[in-house]
């Protein structure tokens, strides 16, 4: 993650052909991809919680440590994509075996159908509307 140290800017969110087409369903996978790689940035914790350092003890160097209570928790902890899925095949096709972006298509639709921006205040908005008039008066804006 050496390349992503200190950068704050993911550029392109949505964009497909070069930019030229923005897709909404595009947009919200990634958007979750975003917000794990800001996740992963701010850093792992190290700790004998973390590690779980009673399970490395009990089950040893060449033990199973998937099957594990705690390595499900901690994966959770670490890595929490809203529309990857991570079963196996089998379990995914029983249920339903929708991909991610088909998934990420319904959130879009719920996202445009339910959400409610707040409203500007009023001096942001009129700055706005004072912004454009310029440039509609300058002939940049048609």
């Amino acid at each position: 993650m050496a390349a992503l140290a200190g950068a704050n800017l993911i550029y392109g969110a949505g964009m497909t052909e070069s930019g030229v087409t923005f897709d909404y369903a595009q947009y919200v996978l990634d958007n979750d991809m975003a917000r794990m790689i800001k996740h992963t940035v701010q850093g792992i914790p190290v700790s004998d919680e973390s590690l779980d350092l009673a399970d490395i003890h009990a089950v040893g160097s060449f033990g199973d440590y998937l099957s594990l209570d705690s390595t499900l928790r901690h994966m959770r902890d670490l890595s929490t994509p809203r529309f990857m899925d991570r079963r196996v095949r089998e379990d995914w096709k029983a249920m339903g075996g929708k991909d991610a972006y088909a998934a990420a298509k319904v959130a879009a639709v719920e996202i445009l159908q339910e959400h409610h921006p707040e409203p500007l205040p009023g001096e942001a908005a009129d700055q706005i509307d004072a912004v454009l008039h310029e440039a509609e008066v300058r002939g940049g804006v048609s």
